[in-house]
């Protein structure tokens, strides 16, 4: 079975399920990619901030699969950002990769005390664009006042938002400036994969009720619920796992369709409370990573 595509805003296309390898250990992320591809994944979602590009790299080649039937999408760290900064940290991650193009760069967070190096870092995407290192561009975990100052000092829109999206943290009003503004947005964390706070107690939307008796009624698991949520609502989603049954169970959605109703019961679960960092909160000081040249 192959995975659908959407078309980004300038013409690429990319699958709207992908795999993501966040906080998958460098010493489990060449089983568990290879997995997924073999299971019929080719969007493979990584950052240099997770420490395992190179090993992402290696999955694809051992996969067999020819370089343009994998969409590669990498992300650069804060520490990186500049100009001349930006088109090094390119180099470092085509390098680990070990592909001469990457068809999707963001960076993974704005820096809102220092916007000029947020600038000046697109800037850096958008000449990597141009050159066509790059098939397109974006960002991750910006929000509309970040996307409007980016918007002021650049000229290319952001194919990709990359935001914290599941069905206890829907984000709505980021979802329609992007969609308003021509962004894809793409789910990270798509299934709520740690642990929530709900009516004050700890949970997890695996376990919640209104989404397991969606689940029931179509004879699906929680996290394949989800996941459909999210691509009838119209988002690009990158589940994760290193657990080969669980990579196929994530794979497995393109055979049924929630109703208006469910769809809309998921959507009410939002109690707005996010689980990753606040993006306002970042700061260089507080996020420094070194991004190691090999």
């Amino acid at each position: 079975m192959s995975i659908p595509n959407v078309t980004l805003n300038n013409g690429v296309q990319m699958p709207v399920l992908g795999f993501g390898v966040y906080q998958t250990p460098a010493e489990q992320t060449v089983s568990a990619v290879e997995a997924a591809l073999s299971t019929g994944y080719r969007h493979i979602d990584t950052a240099a901030a997770y420490g395992n590009e190179r090993e992402v790299g290696e999955a694809v080649r051992r996969s067999g699969l020819a370089r343009d039937e994998v969409f590669l999408e990498t992300k650069v760290w804060i520490t990186d950002y500049g100009y001349d900064e930006t088109l090094h940290a390119f180099d470092k991650s085509a390098g680990k990769l070990g592909v001469e193009r990457i068809d999707l760069l963001i960076l993974h967070q704005a820096l809102p005390g220092e916007f000029e190096l947020t600038v000046q870092a697109y800037k850096a995407l958008e000449e990597l664009l141009g050159d066509g290192r790059v098939r397109a561009i974006g960002v991750s975990n910006f929000m509309p006042g970040h996307l409007d100052r980016l918007f002021s000092r650049t000229g290319v829109v952001p194919a990709v938002n990359q935001i914290e999206v599941h069905p206890y943290f829907r984000q709505p009003e980021v979802l329609e400036y992007d969609t308003a503004n021509g962004i894809l947005n793409q789910a990270w964390s798509p299934i709520g994969g740690i642990t929530f706070y709900r009516d004050g107690s700890e949970g997890s939307t695996l376990e919640d009720p209104v989404i397991r008796g969606i689940a029931a009624e179509h004879g699906r698991t929680p996290a394949q619920v989800m996941l459909r949520w999210h691509l009838q609502r119209g988002r690009q989603v990158i589940p994760k796992s290193v657990t080969p049954s669980r990579i196929a169970e994530n794979f497995d959605v393109f055979d049924f369709d929630l109703t208006d109703e469910q769809l809309a019961a998921i959507d009410t679960l939002d109690t707005g409370v996010r689980g990753g960092p606040e993006p306002g909160d970042i700061t260089r000081e507080n996020f420094a990573l070194d991004i190691p040249e090999a």
